[in-house]
């Protein structure tokens, strides 16, 4: 069975260069707001203690997702400047 991490390389195709540099550099800005920082860090923080309640645990899988798009669609962005400039 493939992830949804998987489905989503395959549909991205995150090594596959072709962004305006503009949209390149707006989608490698992009990040979690600091909250949403310390919130994973306190789930995670839980989780290393096995002590995550199911409702925790699911926010911690959206959390996890949501980065895995990030870290997709930042490739292709990396990608597509690489591209456009071999020497970066």
């Amino acid at each position: 069975m493939a992830s949804d991490t998987t489905i989503l390389e395959r549909v991205i195709k995150p090594e596959r260069a072709g962004l305006s540099p503009e949209l390149a550099r707006h989608l490698l800005a992009l990040d979690f707001p600091p909250a949403d920082h310390a919130r994973y860090q306190e789930l995670s923080a839980k989780a290393s203690k096995g002590t995550l309640s199911d409702a925790e645990r699911a926010e911690l899988e959206e959390y996890l997702d949501v980065n895995d798009f990030l870290t997709i669609i930042k490739a292709q962005a990396a990608a597509s400047l690489r591209h456009r400039d071999p020497a970066t």
